[in-house]
């Protein structure tokens, strides 16, 4: 259950576990995708009055095309996870607090896995560190071959 209403919190802590699709809304529009489901686990924990603490781990695998040769490539996704959710709106601009609606009724952790998980990925992903990449004259994989453009047309 990553949706929790906030009455539960007034029990005690709350667990959150559930599985993100790698189709699921959530993650519509990123530069990319995902290989299986994220597993999220974890526990919410009223910390003040609006505020709540959530301690988690995601894990999964995003895929995304090499940005030197478009072979894809997947990357493992392990993150731990300590936020914060403030209803205080000193809090609003404090870019490690994630804001959470006055009068909320139920406190939705997806949106924070989708941005936590954006950071984690690194923005230039590489199938290696020695990617030749295509030729952009006639764009041979140059790490499986050589091409026959001639080498003042090439920009390896």
């Amino acid at each position: 259950m990553l949706r929790v209403p906030l009455r539960e919190l007034g029990r005690g802590s709350v667990d959150t576990t559930g599985r993100l699709a790698p189709d699921d809304p959530l993650f519509d529009g990123l530069d990319f995708g995902l290989a299986d489901a994220l597993e999220v686990r974890g526990r919410l924990q009223s910390t003040a009055a609006g505020e709540v603490f959530w301690r988690a781990t995601v894990s999964g695998r995003a895929q995304a095309p090499c940005r030197r040769c478009l072979v894809e490539v997947e990357v493992p996704i392990a993150i731990e996870l300590d936020i914060l959710f403030s209803a205080d709106p000193e809090t609003a601009e404090d870019p490690s607090v994630y804001p959470m609606p006055d009068r909320a009724t139920h406190l939705d952790v997806r949106t924070a896995v989708r941005e936590e998980v954006v950071l984690a990925i690194p923005s230039f992903l590489l199938c290696r560190e020695d990617c030749a990449g295509l030729c952009p004259q006639c764009g041979t994989d140059l790490n499986a071959e050589a091409c026959a453009c001639t080498a003042s047309a090439r920009h390896v």
